[in-house]
């Protein structure tokens, strides 16, 4: 099958730049990647568990720096060491968050609210006015007023999709976004991405396991393995249209195949003493 074209630099709002990366010496996460995002595109991100995939996402915003290899933004180094930058930076990106980071002893408003206060001089009633039509787009207004704890696990991921977006950022990096989600609350926040990525012009990147929302949503897919190797990239009817076992057996989640299932360990025999 043929792939389209990797991303060229000259096109892209993000560069990973040959980047491995391992939160020790024992274990390596991301080996050598390389990888242009797009300016203006939704880019989907994935892979099994423990791939590698949130990982990328917080070397992108700078919470860990690379073992080896470089992370650009706009092609400037994103420097985990240049504190006044790295804030600078952040507050182009908008973070929705995998568990969604709430703050729970703030209400529904002001957790949506607190990025327009930390980071802007705004007025509270236009605040007021930003936040409401924030939360309006992923339908919770009528929640405004409401602690985290009164609301559901799904409710609180829309609450977390509107804090994301408050700022208008330039890149927006979601986490799973549709974990927690029934399926209309999965569709209206497909939607949503799409539709806020096309009207701002953001650049978004969607780590994510729902593969249907992502071929649905998405201008280009990378599929992740193991240890950061990537098996594939390409658009969404080329990734679905792959011959490729392992691209195959992810996409269509078919139960054998190269993919394991197990984390790596010690054989049966080894780890019990088994015929021993």
């Amino acid at each position: 099958m043929a792939h389209s074209t990797p991303v060229s630099s000259e096109n892209s709002l993000i560069e990973i730049d040959q980047v491995s990366f391992g939160y020790d010496e024992r274990r390596t996460i991301l080996r050598d990647v390389s990888l242009n995002f797009a300016r203006g595109k939704v880019t989907a991100i994935l892979g099994g568990s423990g791939c590698g995939k949130t990982t990328l996402l917080r070397l992108i915003g700078g919470v860990h720096a690379p073992t080896k290899g470089q992370v650009r933004f706009e092609g400037s180094p994103v420097d985990v060491t240049d504190r006044a930058e790295l804030y600078k930076f952040r507050r182009r990106l908008g973070m929705l968050f995998q568990f969604g980071a709430l703050f729970t002893d703030l209400s529904v408003f002001d957790n949506v609210a607190f990025p327009l206060r930390e980071h802007t001089d705004l007025s509270e009633s236009l605040i007021r006015d930003i936040v409401l039509m924030k939360l309006n787009a992923v339908g919770l207004r009528g929640a405004a007023s409401l602690r985290i704890s009164e609301v559901s696990g799904g409710m609180a991921r829309r609450v977390a999709l509107a804090r994301a977006i408050v700022l208008d950022p330039e890149l927006i990096m979601y986490d799973e976004p549709f974990a927690g989600l029934d399926l209309v609350s999965m569709g209206v926040a497909g939607k949503l991405i799409r539709s806020l990525n096309d009207i701002t012009g953001a650049t978004s990147l969607l780590v994510s396991h729902d593969v249907p929302q992502c071929m649905a949503i998405s201008d280009y897919v990378v599929l992740f393995a193991n240890q950061g190797r990537i098996v594939a990239q390409g658009t969404p009817a080329e990734l679905m249209a792959s011959t490729d076992p392992e691209t195959r057996q992810f996409i269509h989640g078919e139960p054998d195949g190269p993919i394991n299932f197990h984390y790596p360990a010690k054989s049966v025999r080894e780890e019990f003493g088994v015929g021993a």
